[in-house]
């Protein structure tokens, strides 16, 4: 079997689990697998560019604004087309931003290309709220009819007069999980493929890409193009889902270009499965600090909070950067390098 279809064949199996998942889960935890399968798309792009091209974005977040708002602007302007159709004006737009971004990015490196992205993750929140309410809705936002299960879909899962909410979001989650499968399997593709290869050689060493005749700009802008355009399919989603495009949508801001870097440094750079760990982590994040907090004696109501009140609602940052420092100190490369090192050693122990 080549490696295309075992690929396909992994990824298959993995949207068989998601979706098996999805068909069975409460409305809560449905919105969360959709939440994860945008994060998934938009933590692969940028695993793309930092651990494929050796270029760092602190600005995803606002190509995920970029593609939310051409989504939401497509949708109001061409009612009655189907999702698809926005989601892929979404994807251009996104990916025509990110070559304009891109083509001044690949003059810089390491500290003065995260500033300029930087810069653009800061400032792009604030260009809709100057644009009038009739354009982009203002400081308030777009607001569409979100994505919605048909009928179909309600006569099959409709078995125990289940709601139509927790249904609507099982639709959701599903179309959420597809479509992150279908980004997968093609970034495996293109992972191995010359382009991939040409993304690496670049990375590690500029003078052996030239002297094979990459045009060193050229690839590096391709590597912007492509994560802003999954990262503008990721926003694209989540506002077909939500049925909003708002400034304030916090994956739109400046603090959730952090978060992106800190979970792709977690699940670890460059792979795809870490990021799907990473998403699931972005996801339930607040269920896990609940978690410990209610274990820990740290909880709203501890002797802690009581003494620090301000350190029960900061715990979930302050355990992430706890975690993110451990991982960087004893798993460099993520959550997916320290189990690949852990199944090398066992196998050599079993081999003995």
């Amino acid at each position: 079997m080549s490696g295309t279809f075992k690929r396909l064949a992994w990824v298959l199996g993995g949207l068989v689990a998601a979706i098996a998942v999805a068909s069975i889960q409460s409305g809560t935890d449905a919105a969360n697998l959709t939440k994860a399968g945008a994060y998934c798309i938009a933590l692969v792009g940028l695993s793309f560019l930092t651990g494929w091209s050796g270029q760092i974005s602190i600005g995803n977040s606002g190509f995920m604004l970029v593609g939310g708002y051409s989504a939401a602007f497509w949708t109001l302007h061409h009612p009655g087309e189907p999702v698809a159709i926005s989601m892929i004006v979404a994807i251009a737009v996104s990916a025509f931003v990110g070559l304009i971004i891109g083509m001044p990015a690949t003059r810089l490196r390491g500290p003065y290309l995260a500033g300029m992205t930087l810069a653009f993750a800061v400032a792009l929140p604030y260009v809709p709220q100057s644009f009038a309410v009739s354009t982009l809705g203002g400081s308030q936002g777009l607001t569409i009819t979100p994505l919605s299960a048909p009928q179909w879909f309600f006569n099959l899962f409709d078995t125990n007069n289940t709601l139509p909410v927790v249904i609507n979001s099982r639709f959701t989650a599903m179309v959420s999980v597809v479509i992150a499968a279908l980004v997968l399997w093609l970034m495996s593709n293109l992972f191995t493929s010359k382009t991939g290869r040409a993304m690496r050689l670049v990375r590690d060493n500029d003078v052996a890409a030239e002297l094979v005749g990459l045009h060193l700009g050229r690839t590096r802008a391709q590597a912007f193009v492509l994560t802003a355009a999954l990262s503008g399919l990721a926003g694209a989603l989540l506002v077909m889902v939500s049925g909003t495009a708002s400034p304030s949508t916090y994956e739109f801001g400046f603090t959730f270009s952090i978060a992106l870097l800190t979970l792709m440094v977690l699940g670890g750079i460059g792979s795809l499965s870490g990021a799907i760990i990473a998403a699931l982590l972005g996801v339930y994040s607040l269920q896990i600090t609940t978690w410990i907090t209610d274990h820990t004696g740290l909880g709203p109501d501890s002797w802690v909070s009581a003494k620090l009140p301000n350190l029960a609602p900061n715990m979930e940052n302050i355990l992430f950067g706890i975690l993110l420092i451990v991982t960087m100190i004893f798993a460099p490369r993520g959550i997916v390098g320290l189990a690949t090192g852990l199944r090398q050693k066992l196998i050599s122990v079993t081999r003995r």
